[in-house]
């Protein structure tokens, strides 16, 4: 099946850098075409972010074709028939037509092909074995993936349960699809194929899967798609530390009422309730970055009052001791565990509140609190955080000459 040029107009098919590599590719004599989630989003009038290609030249011909043209290119995958061209704007990764000769569920050895029907047969749901030409002429060699993308209907290729043992994050990649792109309940043959082979999830590494557990979560439907991989059993193998699926459906809720930008790491976040040796073990496993790690092990166990009834006075020393990014983080959180919807004005305004908050500057200097008569060594960072506490209860005074008096009493008073 074809429609003549459909994409004929699409402006990330017409880019200047596109249309470099496609061109350099054609100067070979063969077919190349772009394939899966470019055209399936497309199609959909969705945002087109990854360009993959799909070619009958191998990788080394394709390499050669490229940088003959002046196109950069990274050997990124030649074994699975994978190169990568790089240009000022893009990536684009470009695969050989290939069939699968032997799978162990992380991994597959690969045979080139000239076939198209046979490359399509080896990916993984329907939807994403959609090919375009560069003119935008769009091609369907199963004969069904226009017709379940019409439908918004995710289902695996041929027979469920094989695609899957072909590769298990499969699993997940069906859950992160329909989240994103399907409609209604998901295919109930998948599902159970899905939930069947759930097991064969702890083969995969920690990577695979927190890359795939963050893409759920930051898609519109990430709740109905946590709670379906609950009920199939799956999250206890990816996730059993996921206790909180009411607060996460909660955070998903307000961030979509509310119009808040998805935020993947803190809606997993909210699945959790762990203490810091908690968090450092799933960070381990999932090789979270340390970055991550240590931003949900914090919104997850500092112990500041955050509440939705904080005065101004309130807001502002927690923001100060904590710093504006676990504030909020705090604050959402607090928003997802609080039942009563009438307060959802008051947790709005501390975000904004926080927001607008400059953090201010305590006007001393360690020269000041020297000339005071501390002497150099511990004694300084002591006399300097008592100073501290008192200018944060005094709400941030900006007197300089009462700070310096409150520096000469706690001098007077603690240093010998």
């Amino acid at each position: 099946m074809s429609a003549e040029k459909e994409l004929a107009r699409a402006e990330w098919l017409n880019d200047a850098d596109t249309r470099a590599v496609m061109d350099a590719l054609a100067s070979g004599g063969g077919v190349s075409r772009f394939v899966g989630g470019s055209v399936r989003n497309a199609l959909l009038g969705e945002p087109v972010t990854d360009i993959d290609i799909a070619t009958s030249e191998t990788p080394e011909r394709a390499q050669e074709l490229l940088t003959a043209k002046g196109v950069k290119v990274v050997p990124t995958g030649l074994a699975h028939g994978t190169i990568t061209a790089v240009t000022p704007t893009r990536h684009f990764e470009i695969t050989t037509l290939r069939v699968d000769m032997k799978t162990d569920g992380r991994r597959a050895e690969v045979a080139f092909t000239g076939d198209w029907l046979e490359d399509a047969k080896r990916r993984d749901f329907t939807i994403n074995a959609l090919y375009a030409d560069a003119d935008g002429t769009v091609h369907d060699p199963l004969g069904t993936g226009r017709e379940d993308l019409k439908a918004r209907r995710v289902r695996f290729i041929g027979d469920a349960e094989a695609r899957i043992r072909e590769d298990y994050l499969r699993i997940l990649r069906f859950f992160r699809i329909h989240a994103h792109y399907g409609r209604g309940e998901p295919d109930a043959e998948g599902l159970k194929a899905c939930a069947s082979l759930r097991e064969g999830l702890r083969l995969l590494s920690g990577e695979r899967v927190r890359d795939e557990l963050l893409k759920i979560a930051a898609a519109d439907e990430a709740a109905a798609a946590f709670r379906q991989m609950a009920a199939a059993g799956i999250l206890s193998v990816v996730l059993p530390e996921a206790s909180r699926l009411d607060r996460f459906e909660k955070l998903v809720d307000i961030e979509a009422n509310q119009l808040f930008t998805c935020d993947a790491v803190l809606r997993l976040a909210s699945t959790l309730d762990l203490d810091e040796a908690g968090v450092a073990a799933l960070a381990d496993r999932l090789r979270l970055s340390n970055k991550d790690r240590d931003r949900i092990s914090k919104a997850l166990n500092d112990k500041t009052k955050v509440v939705s009834y904080l005065s101004m006075r309130e807001m502002r020393r927690a923001v100060y001791v904590m710093g504006r990014d676990l504030f909020k983080d705090r604050v959402m959180l607090g928003w997802a565990n609080d039942r009563k919807d009438h307060n959802n004005f008051q947790w709005r305004a501390l975000l904004a509140m926080a927001d607008s908050w400059e953090r201010p500057e305590m006007p001393l200097t360690g020269q000041m609190i020297k000339a005071a008569g501390v002497p150099e060594g511990p004694e300084v960072g002591r006399v300097w955080r008592e100073v501290e506490e008192w200018w944060i209860d005094s709400d941030f005074t900006d007197d300089e000459f009462s700070i310096i008096e409150r520096l000469k009493a706690i001098v007077q008073a603690t240093v010998y």
